[in-house]
């Protein structure tokens, strides 16, 4: 007959063995979580791309054209330190296989747009970044949909969605000063308009979709509101004022769409625990 002492010895074993294997049972889920949330991050860094690309190509045409010169040098400046600092830190992920050649891909397609902003702008220079800053984002769009596909969480495509919005306005933007650099190409103006079109549909989309917080339908509606904003300065012909809002009304919406996109991320993080 077992002591009082070995009876609660025995208790405690089998109570810290129970412990021990639920805990061993958690490991796996909370390191697939821990993965799942670095895998965010991830996602971000690369998809922010797609606005980069363009905010770069946007900002060296608003110089070629004398739009508000020192201010479009910083955001120059900032494009590009964004676009080396989130390639740093993708370059310590641990990502898929079938991710990392995209991301791969995508720097190579980036570093050839960085390196052609080192020298003032030319009509030459300009077009050939409008041209390699489309490459990137194709890349970058590539690389967001593989992302998108390994998370295999619904909201995941909303941070996808969510970060495109930055793209198109930056795109906008950017045609907006290339059509008033006379470098408009064939089919520039139906891109503006698709664009403008895709935007309108997607801030829908955000809107009634079922993941959302007081901070994002707040930060939606400042969306819908900058956008206005930026869309009525688009109509307007490109006089040295319109050039000057229309730069302007970008970066503002652009704040607007990062802050967006950050809090749909943070709402995949909690989703993922």
């Amino acid at each position: 007959m077992k002591t009082i002492k070995h009876a609660f010895a025995d208790g405690i074993s089998r109570r810290t063995a129970l412990q021990s294997a639920a805990a061993l049972l958690l490991v796996p889920a909370l390191g697939h979580a821990q993965a799942q949330l670095a895998l965010s991050a991830a996602f971000n860094r690369a998809a922010r791309n797609r606005a980069l690309s363009q905010r770069l190509a946007k900002s060296y045409c608003q110089i070629l054209l004398g739009v508000l010169p020192e201010a479009s040098s910083k955001t120059l400046a900032d494009a590009r330190q964004q676009a080396r600092k989130g390639f740093d830190e993708l370059a310590k992920s641990s990502l898929p296989p079938e991710v990392a050649r995209q991301v791969a891909e995508l720097k190579k397609q980036a570093d050839t747009a960085d390196a052609l902003v080192v020298l003032p702008p030319t009509r030459e220079s300009v077009a050939a970044l409008a041209q390699q800053s489309d490459k990137v984002m194709l890349a970058a769009q590539t690389t967001a949909e593989a992302f998108e596909k390994v998370a295999k969480v619904g909201s995941a495509k909303l941070i996808n969605i969510a970060g495109r919005q930055r793209a198109l306005s930056q795109r906008i933007a950017r045609d907006y000063f290339l059509t008033a650099a006379k470098l408009d190409g064939k089919g520039l103006r139906d891109q503006m308009k698709a664009d403008a079109t895709e935007f309108r549909l997607a801030l829908d989309t955000l809107a009634a979709a079922p993941i959302s917080t007081p901070a994002i339908r707040n930060e939606l509606e400042l969306g819908r509101g900058q956008w206005l904003f930026f869309e009525s300065a688009l109509q307007r012909k490109p006089d040295d004022k319109a050039l000057e809002t229309v730069a302007t009304t970008s970066e503002r919406l652009l704040e607007v769409l990062e802050k967006l996109t950050d809090l749909y991320d943070v709402a995949l993080k909690e989703v993922l625990g």
